[in-house]
């Protein structure tokens, strides 16, 4: 029989905590039974502590209505008590979202981050599961670090990421010299919806704090190695990026131009990303798309409205690929931001952590 593994959400009144909760309603491996947020938010049920903030699609779980929530600071050692491992999607400071994290590692729970704040600690491993899981293996240095037998942290990367570094990846083998990005992300990306953002209508805002940074830095930690406990960033190729956010409810779209040391035909780019595929495809992962990369033929897609949900919104979508007059191509990719890009992205690394027995 399979094991089935308690779960706690930490941030769980956010809109990616919520995304968690319904990601969690039945899953086969997961069961929720511990909800934590803020100090003004414990002790209250979800459902009322949620209110009208309740930002899904789809009813808040019935699982989740009347579950009590605990003090995610406050409430650490009986969180820990409870648990397998948790969830982390916190609102807060960088430097508290460390400590926050490190706190529950060392109570020997395992965190699966959706938070930037450790994304570049060297022994923390950030991970596209198809793409860079054998990060996993700097753990046991992270646990020696921290003193720990059980308790780690593991990060998922920045949203934006999903929707082109998938798609750069398998073109690895053709030497990629340098790509140039450019984002038009959803504003469920800032937690917001259209009720609460008004000044995303009819506009285009180019500029994401921190975003573009991100975009250009944590692809070469993915396509790094672990050296001596501590997860090395690759020094190429070059990345350049800017960062839109766009009126749109849910999907990052990316227009991504590309040069190589060896230049790939069409056909080889377009056959390299139908046969990719990665451990959570070799493993059937609960989560995890059938086929990861799905290329569009039609001139006018991929589109967010349309796309996002390809695959529940775990797949990465591209169309339009065609040869540039600067660089050698360039292609648009789209991913489901809060499904692929965040909640679902941690559910599916979660999955992958538990397989290989790091929850054990």
């Amino acid at each position: 029989m399979q094991k089935v593994y308690k779960v706690g959400v930490i941030g769980a009144t956010g809109m990616v905590g919520q995304r968690f909760l319904t990601l969690l309603d039945g899953h086969p491996l997961f069961r929720p039974v511990a909800l934590a947020a803020s100090a003004r938010s414990a002790g209250k049920t979800y459902e009322r502590a949620v209110g009208e903030k309740w930002a899904m699609t789809v009813p808040i779980p019935a699982y989740a209505k009347d579950m009590v929530l605990l003090d995610a600071e406050a409430d650490k050692e009986k969180i820990a008590s409870l648990v397998d491992f948790v969830f982390c999607a916190v609102n807060m400071k960088k430097e508290d979202i460390r400590a926050l994290e490190e706190a529950y590692a060392r109570l020997e729970v395992p965190v699966v981050s959706n938070n930037s704040a450790h994304r570049g600690t060297p022994d923390v491993p950030m991970v596209i599961p198809e793409i860079n899981s054998a990060h996993l293996s700097v753990i046991p240095a992270q646990r020696k670090r921290l003193g720990t037998t059980r308790g780690f942290i593991a990060v998922k990367s920045n949203c934006s990421l999903q929707s082109y570094v998938p798609l750069l990846h398998p073109l690895m083998q053709y030497g990629i010299k340098c790509a140039a990005v450019t984002t038009y992300q959803a504003i469920s990306g800032a937690g917001k919806t259209f009720a609460t953002m008004p000044e995303i209508v009819d506009n285009i805002i180019p500029y994401i704090g921190g975003e573009e940074q991100k975009s250009e830095e944590e692809p070469l930690k993915i396509w790094g190695s672990v050296e001596n406990g501590a997860i090395v960033p690759a020094k190429a190729p070059a990345i350049t990026s800017q960062c839109l956010r766009v009126p749109v409810s849910d999907g990052h779209t990316a227009a991504v131009f590309v040069s190589f040391e060896k230049k790939p035909s069409k056909e080889d780019i377009l056959s390299a990303w139908k046969n990719y595929a990665g451990e959570p495809q070799a493993l059937a992962l609960p989560s995890a798309p059938k086929q990861f990369i799905h290329y569009f033929e039609e001139d006018d897609r991929p589109q967010a409205k349309l796309d996002r949900m390809t695959e529940n919104g775990m797949a990465v979508c591209a169309g339009r690929l065609r040869e540039d007059v600067l660089f050698d191509y360039k292609f648009v990719g789209l991913s489901h931001n809060t499904l692929r890009g965040a909640a679902g992205g941690a559910v599916l690394l979660a999955e992958l952590l538990a397989a290989k027995g790091y929850f054990d």
